[in-house]
């Protein structure tokens, strides 16, 4: 059975003692979950040690890491860097990231592969801006970011990813996408990793829905019979929100 995942990705939000704070209720709230969904939270770089102390059911993820192992890249956090401070999933190919710092597919395919043999879980991100999916191109898009992304991964790497689908025009605007939509377009990966891969990955393959996501509609959008559960934003900054989601299963 695929396992069911609610992942808060907190962004640029919370000080430290905020950050804290939030962990800390999100953990005790954890243990009240009325489902079997596994909880991940995604705090800022300078928070990640200091949550990491305080969760234990929770799992840690980072936000974005870098394609390179160490070395004269200012600014930058590597992989083995966020082992060493407790995090287990880190967060590949946000919509943000995409856009904001023009992140290819390329090099999302090469922090992968990089990712990975650290030892850690990439959430791979995935997702159409609105001028694509008016232009009916919505499909050709994820296949590419998906082809090229996971490119080059065997059957033992693929195993280590969960897919997040993002409709970009989605992403803080208060529009949703419906539950068929997110259904046909999550379907759409399963069939394409399939191609990619097999049967048994594309079955066993979480894929998340990432898109204004709360606990009024996350009930809908998670009786999809592909759909494994959310990427929450502005969600995930409030504990009983964000256990809210988790017990729509």
């Amino acid at each position: 059975m695929r396992k069911k995942i609610v992942a808060g990705n907190w962004k640029m939000n919370t000080l430290l003692k905020d950050g804290m704070e939030l962990a800390k209720a999100v953990e005790k709230l954890e243990k009240d979950k009325q489902s079997d969904a596994l909880l991940i939270i995604a705090p800022p770089y300078t928070h990640l040690s200091r949550v990491n102390d305080l969760i234990d059911n929770v799992k840690l993820a980072a936000q974005n890491c870098a394609s390179e192992e160490s070395g004269a890249y200012t600014g930058e956090i590597a992989p083995d860097m966020l082992v060493s401070a407790g995090v287990e999933y880190v967060i590949i190919g946000h919509s943000e990231r995409r856009s904001y710092y023009h992140e290819d597919n390329e090099l999302l395919n090469k922090k992968t592969k990089l990712a990975i043999s650290k030892g850690l879980k990439p959430i791979f991100c995935c997702g159409e801006v609105l001028e694509e999916r008016e232009q009916g191109r919505l499909f050709d898009v994820i296949r590419e970011q998906l082809t090229v992304g996971l490119a080059g991964l065997n059957m033992e790497d693929i195993k280590q990813v969960v897919i997040a689908y993002e409709p970009v025009w989605a992403i803080g605007t208060g529009v949703v996408a419906t539950p068929d939509q997110a259904q046909e377009m999550h379907k759409f990966i399963r069939d394409l990793l399939i191609e990619l891969f097999d049967k048994e990955v594309a079955d066993n393959m979480t894929i998340l829905y990432g898109g204004s996501c709360k606990p009024s509609n996350a009930s809908e959008l998670f009786a999809n019979p592909d759909v494994d559960g959310g990427l929450i934003g502005g969600a995930s900054l409030k504990a009983e929100d964000f256990l809210g989601i988790a017990n729509a299963y």
